[in-house]
């Protein structure tokens, strides 16, 4: 028997007597051993560390994926995406490493959440990790294609001998790339949301309904990515209607971490039910 082991039986065993008063806090005490036990911290602990992670990665990617790079690219327009280039190369340049930045501590939040959650389903928490990292090894390789379009622009490559006319056009190619990189790593960025919303349904410390909501939100991540793809006129006006719903799924799911917790459900022990028994 562990120490951890040990701690919680003595824990459970001091539980069963006293008076009725003393219950909370043995039932406290025994909540704490038991996720000792486990190997995880404390559930609300975890929840507030992952809800922070996932504020920061909402907004460093809100701000360069829905605030920065839809005012620069103009879809078939290179000197229009050129010149938006040009005014904002600034923003741009800090742009590039925000997004890297939220990508890599995606992954981080991802790890969190797999370790505060393992005890619902190991496969799934995994999956979830792995689903995670692809997605952001997929953006981070994507942000070349922003930050080299900006050099471009300001003549950090010098693109004079091929004429302003050439040199736009590499400009759009390469936002062009950007454009349609981040539209196959959001299929990750819903992909994970199936095994992060399996578990929230399961785990029993998230409402049923946000669970649900994180599912479906995978499904609403992909359409968008088909629609773009599929539909050269009207993909994009259909990926940002069918995201929305996304939105406020992970928006809740924030909430739920980092302002109202979680519901402290302790993994049953069966082991110390079965000796309580005999």
């Amino acid at each position: 028997m562990t120490i951890s082991t040990a701690n919680a039986d003595a824990s459970a065993a001091e539980c069963t007597h006293g008076t009725p008063a003393d219950h909370e806090g043995c039932q406290s005490t025994a909540a704490t051993a038991v996720l000792d036990m486990w190997g995880v911290e404390p559930p609300r602990r975890m929840a507030r560390l992952a809800g922070v992670l996932y504020l920061v990665v909402g907004v460093l990617g809100g701000f360069a994926l829905a605030f920065v790079y839809p005012q620069l690219y103009v879809d078939g327009d290179a000197s229009a995406t050129a010149a938006n280039v040009a005014a904002n190369s600034e923003l741009l340049r800090v742009a590039v490493p925000a997004n890297l930045i939220q990508a890599a501590i995606w992954v981080i939040l991802a790890v969190t959440l797999s370790r505060m959650l393992q005890h619902v389903n190991r496969t799934a928490a995994a999956t979830m990790v792995v689903l995670a990292a692809i997605g952001a090894g997929i953006t981070m390789l994507n942000e070349i294609f922003g930050f080299e379009a900006l050099r471009v622009v300001t003549g950090e490559v010098d693109m004079t001998s091929l004429g302003s006319s050439s040199s736009n056009a590499l400009v759009l190619l390469l936002l062009d790339a950007q454009h349609y990189g981040v539209l196959i790593a959001q299929i990750f960025m819903g992909l994970w949301l199936v095994p992060l919303g399996y578990l929230a349904y399961k785990s029993g410390w998230f409402p049923k309904t946000l669970g649900i909501l994180l599912v479906g939100a995978c499904f609403c991540y992909l359409v968008g990515t088909l629609a773009a793809f599929l539909l050269p006129e009207s993909g994009q006006k259909i990926n940002t209607l069918v995201t929305m719903p996304c939105g406020v799924a992970e928006i809740w799911m924030v909430v739920s971490l980092l302002v109202i917790g979680v519901k402290t459900v302790v993994p049953v022990d069966h082991r110390q039910s079965s000796a309580v028994a005999s």
